[in-house]
């Protein structure tokens, strides 16, 4: 039998330009959510079409766990979905927002919001009230997997560090202060080296 397709939910590549594209990160994430977020300017491709054509972004929420000054760090494991990405640290939990996410991504931000949590749930397990608030976006064009994404970058303020993982392909998953994170930084994926680098910005 054939595995089942996975759709993943894209924006065109064009609407980001016209939006005005950036590389890193953008601390103005509204400017983009609002046309994101709108019905019609967002669909569903099957991900394996999405993962090659760099005329469509995925969008991917990632996710930093914070609790006070420390932030969670993983290691993807050998199960990623993303074979690209294994072996290296992250900071960041998330992952495609899928078809099966009931396809409300295009009413409003509310719905998106608890799509995300349903993804982060997917990963891990979160034992505490958190507060959820959208930072900025993060686009790198400047590699393979980061020219076919847009991350939307979320901050969770967790009021106690309660956090196991859910999945095989997460690792180590421990809270570090932030100067533990920078000595590790070259071995985390790009994404986690950016938001890395304006770590104090993204946590506010």
């Amino acid at each position: 039998m054939n595995p089942p397709i996975e759709n993943v939910l894209v924006v065109r590549r064009t609407l980001f330009d016209q939006l005005g594209s950036f590389q890193g990160l953008s601390f103005e994430p509204q400017r983009y959510l609002d046309a994101f977020l709108s019905r019609g300017n967002n669909f569903f491709l099957p991900r394996r079409e999405a993962e090659i054509n760099p005329a469509y972004k995925q969008i991917i929420p990632y996710v930093l766990i914070a609790f006070e000054n420390s932030v969670a760090h993983y290691v993807r494991g050998k199960k990623a979905g993303e074979q690209r990405l294994i072996a290296k640290g992250s900071i960041g939990i998330g992952g495609h927002m899928n078809e099966t996410d009931e396809s409300l991504f295009a009413l409003d931000e509310q719905a998106y919001r608890a799509g995300v949590e349903r993804e982060v749930n997917e990963e891990i397990k979160i034992d505490t009230t958190f507060d959820d608030r959208i930072v900025a976006l993060l686009n790198d064009d400047t590699t393979e997997v980061g020219s076919v994404h847009l991350g939307i970058v979320h901050v969770f303020k967790l009021a106690r560090p309660k956090v196991q993982k859910r999945e095989a392909m997460i690792t180590g998953l421990t809270f570090l202060p932030k100067e533990e994170l920078r000595s590790r930084r070259e071995t985390m994926e790009t994404w986690s080296q950016i938001c890395l680098d304006s770590l104090e910005r993204l946590l506010g």
